[in-house]
């Protein structure tokens, strides 16, 4: 059984083709510009196939992805394709699972897409492609948000009039769920047990700790929006809202131009003036350079906060793991962020650190948590969940 995994933004689409028998990635790519002018990326069988096409909408994108899929005979037909999984970043209290698509969900969608301006209506394009290119194929949604729906009022509300919940939904809703999930089966796998207490940090672009106990959400650092947290590339995370009434001020600036900037130009890239990619970060860092190091520091010790936050709300942790970009990649976050951590018996061994994008235990046997890096698999898991519901 094949399934395709679709993660649809405001210009593009990216999408894994998986074959369900032993989850392998037969096909990835991604379609870029949409809209603009266009150009698909395929990878297959160790090749990869780049083209610049005219993209005038997602239409465009999934009838040229499926012609493509025949054409270089990744598939010899399309009715091997039994099922399209749609990531979707917000499903506010409404979902608390994945589903399968219908004109229920779709108007659900439609009356929460401004909690997601950038994200769901794309997300919502991506879903009315397929049905159109493939109507005799189930879709379904997976939402970022799901995961999180396990938290307590007493965590997801915020410390505002209560109307503001009440009229307009105003509360801690968080981010990369589905990663989060992923991150957690894969701990119990390694451990044996479901239950465990667990702080899981997805660290990329854009970044989320979470605290899980018993593989349900406590607690996560993204809030109403992905802003909220720690420090990522371009977000600034955490700050006082007052500061922003004398920065309109002082810069002529709107709410929507202030908030812009805290989500594109704030973060590494905002207090370093280097990158938002922490590979030049890191390289700035190792040259010496003054503010790569302030920022370095500043990032790892944001990071260190809510572990040491969760570490108390949870009573303790048994596994400390981190994935993503960053997460999997940087031997010099998690050294930074882990010696920040050894007050709380936190030890991690040098030489297993050293350890990029591949599962690895990198803690030491002293250690009173271990420490993991475990790749995630966000597409891995809106498949699967997929596979579950067409199955039903």
């Amino acid at each position: 059984m094949k399934i395709i995994s679709i993660n649809a933004g405001s210009s593009s689409l990216k999408f894994s083709l998986i074959n369900m028998e032993d989850e392998s990635v037969i096909a990835n790519g991604v379609f870029e510009r949409i809209g603009i002018d266009g150009k698909y990326t395929i990878k297959f069988n160790g090749e990869k196939y780049t083209e610049d096409v005219q993209l005038k909408d997602h239409n465009d994108a999934v009838n040229i992805l499926l012609e493509k899929l025949i054409s270089l005979k990744i598939v010899n037909s399309l009715d091997e394709i039994e099922g399209v999984g749609h990531r979707v970043v917000q499903g506010k209290d409404l979902f608390d699972k994945t589903v399968i698509v219908d004109d229920e969900v779709m108007e659900k969608l439609e009356s929460i897409k401004h909690f997601a301006p950038l994200h769901n209506p794309a997300n919502m394009l991506g879903i009315k492609a397929f049905q159109k290119a493939l109507p005799n194929v189930p879709n379904t949604v997976v939402f970022d948000t799901a995961f999180h729906q396990t938290m307590k009022p007493e965590t997801y509300l915020y410390a505002v009039p209560y109307q503001w919940y009440e009229k307009y939904g105003i509360r801690k809703y968080g981010a990369h769920g589905t990663s989060h999930r992923y991150i957690t089966e894969v701990t119990s796998n390694l451990l044996g047990t479901e239950n465990f207490k667990l702080i899981s940090c997805h660290i990329g672009n854009g970044a989320s700790i979470t605290a899980i106990k018993d593989g349900k959400c406590v607690d996560t650092s993204m809030g109403f929006t992905p802003l909220a947290g720690v420090m990522m590339g371009t977000r600034s995370g955490d700050i006082d809202p007052s500061l922003l009434p004398p920065v309109m001020e002082a810069e002529n600036k709107d709410i929507n131009a202030i908030i812009n900037d805290l989500n594109k130009n704030s973060g590494v890239l905002g207090l370093s003036g280097i990158s938002s990619d922490m590979r030049d970060l890191e390289d700035a860092y190792n040259k010496g350079n003054e503010r790569a190091i302030l920022t370095m520091n500043k990032y790892a010790r944001r990071i260190t906060d809510y572990i040491a936050q969760y570490y108390v709300l949870l009573g303790g942790a048994d596994v400390i793991t981190f994935t993503a970009g960053v997460g999997e990649n940087s031997p010099l976050v998690r050294k930074l962020v882990c010696d920040n951590l050894a007050c709380l018996g936190i030890k991690i061994d040098e030489e297993k650190n050293q350890v990029r994008g591949k599962q690895t235990l990198i803690s030491t046997e002293d250690s009173k948590v271990k420490v993991y890096v475990i790749p995630t698999d966000e597409e891995l898991m809106i498949a699967r969940d997929t596979l579950e519901l067409i199955k039903r």
